[in-house]
């Protein structure tokens, strides 16, 4: 840690998040850049290293779950077999939280072959797993490359593109996590129906070199710094918490699952305690700091990739409520993460101060909506015509992330001038993200296991998922409230 992260310039006034000047920075007055000047000629190579990053990390969280049955077949270890994805999301928020590190240590262009060398190093070894334990360590060795190649889509992006684009690139990436997790069970799935699942992840593995191998062309280098200190003991404390909420989705029995997730908090609580008085932290300065908005915009954003967990539950619904084939209830669960990105594309050309301010309040009360009605929709052998009717349902609730999600990530990345703080706030994002996905999906799995049949799980889980969902009003109300407080002289100006 550099000695000007112990205290940053102008004090606690600049931990402030800066509505005004996210406007300002990332899309300049009036009408926003178009699409086209982001993935023209001059920015295209960077904007494909950044979104492909995130989105081979995206596509893995679920692609194994559809090629797990098939690899069973193949290589036994049936009892490991739920284990896997706890292995990845664990390896992923382990790396986020590294980032920083990572890219004092290598530098823009090092960190980011490093984080495509480690996820295309993993891959392979899942292609060639001769059995399911080198399977499992295969995907803790992705996952690890996954992890840090999310965190540095949004790190590198302050300096990978000019501060006009920094919604577009935010939304874009963004939308990449809602593209993996529609591309993932399908993609598995397509393999699996053929009984290739070595393929598939050889195919990761193709992909993630693939990117890898532009990277220095295409990305600015950056200064390397000297050795960082490891913040150990916020280190171990999230990876704990991660590992615990992850176990309560394998085990069995309510009470267990339950034990696990309270014990998970606690161990967050503990991290949160433990970095407001530490020196060597996760989370960027400002994060702690009295009267910044940074803390409320990270909940904001955990709260709303909260909602996402219930894809995980929804093609049981409408296998066992509606009897849809696997693959078309895949699909239907898909409509959320499809509704988060298309969404996230329009709502990022949003410029105007109170038009944000607004969208970030009502992307959570609008996935909490929508997931509310789809629990009202659920029945016990479901005709058809309702079957239709939760897709634009399940496309609502993910709008109501694709409507807030760039303009929070664009709040974070924009909460400190500081160069190493601000890249720090940045990658503070995927790390937010993975572990809430992670303590969604657990709280979720609770929930399925309180129902007594199955129409009574779906409710619980989606009614259930939808209450911390609209907490995310309240935070992004307190986000907004605090962004007030900031006098206007202290607005930055406006970078190129």
């Amino acid at each position: 840690m550099s000695p000007h992260d112990h205290e940053q310039p102008g004090g606690a006034e600049t931990a402030v998040e800066r509505p005004a000047a996210s406007s300002r920075t990332a899309t300049g007055p009036g009408s926003p850049p178009a699409w086209r000047e982001l993935l023209g000629r001059e920015h295209l190579g960077a904007a494909i290293v950044l979104a492909g990053g995130v989105l081979v990390g995206a596509i893995n969280i679920y692609l194994a779950a559809s090629l797990l049955p098939t690899a069973v077949a193949d290589l036994g270890g049936a009892d490991f077999y739920a284990w896997n994805m706890t292995v990845y999301l664990v390896a992923m928020v382990v790396a986020t939280m590294l980032t920083g590190r990572f890219l004092s240590r290598c530098g823009n262009v090092g960190a980011y072959l490093l984080g495509f060398a480690a996820f295309t190093a993993g891959s392979l070894a899942c292609a060639v797993s001769p059995a399911m334990v080198v399977l499992l360590v295969s995907r803790g060795v992705q996952g690890l490359g996954a992890g840090l190649l999310s965190g540095l889509g949004f790190a590198v992006i302050r300096a990978a593109l000019p501060a006009r684009l920094w919604t577009r690139g935010a939304a874009l990436m963004s939308a990449m996590y809602g593209v993996g997790n529609f591309a993932g069970p399908a993609i598995g799935g397509l393999f699996a129906q053929f009984g290739s699942w070595r393929l598939a992840f050889a195919a990761m593995a193709v992909l993630g070199a693939g990117c890898g191998a532009i990277v220095p062309r295409v990305l600015p280098r950056s200064e390397r710094g000297g050795r960082v200190p490891i913040p150990a003991v916020s280190l171990l404390l999230l990876t704990a918490g991660a590992g615990a909420v992850s176990v309560a989705g394998v085990v069995d029995g309510t009470p267990a699952k339950a034990a696990c997730i309270g014990v998970a908090l606690l161990l967050v609580a503990g991290f949160a305690v433990h970095e407001r008085r530490s020196e060597l932290r996760v989370f960027p300065r400002t994060t702690y700091q009295r009267g910044s908005s940074l803390k409320w915009v990270y909940l904001t954003l955990g709260l709303l990739a909260f909602g996402v967990a219930a894809e995980s539950f929804l093609p049981l619904f409408g296998q066992r409520l509606a009897g849809l084939p696997p693959l078309v209830a895949g699909f239907f669960a898909a409509a959320i993460s499809l509704g988060w990105s298309v969404t996230q594309l329009r709502s990022s050309s949003v410029t105007g101060r109170r038009a944000v301010r607004r969208l970030r309040v009502l992307g959570p009360l609008l996935l909490a909506a929508g997931l509310i009605v789809q629990g009202l929709l659920q029945r016990e052998d479901t005709p058809v015509w309702l079957v239709l009717v939760w897709v634009p349902v399940l496309f609502a609730a993910g709008a109501g992330i694709g409507l807030a999600y760039p303009h929070l990530s664009v709040a974070a990345m924009s909460s400190t001038d500081d160069p190493e703080e601000g890249g720090r706030a940045a990658a503070g994002i995927a790390t937010v993200t993975s572990l809430a996905i992670a303590f969604g999906t657990a709280l979720a799995g609770v929930l399925v296991n309180l129902g007594g049949s199955m129409l009574d799980a779906a409710r619980y889980t989606l009614f259930g998922l939808a209450a911390v969902c609209a907490v995310g009003a309240l935070t992004a109300h307190a986000a907004n409230r605090r962004s007030r407080t900031e006098p206007a002289d202290q607005v930055p100006p406006r970078r190129e």
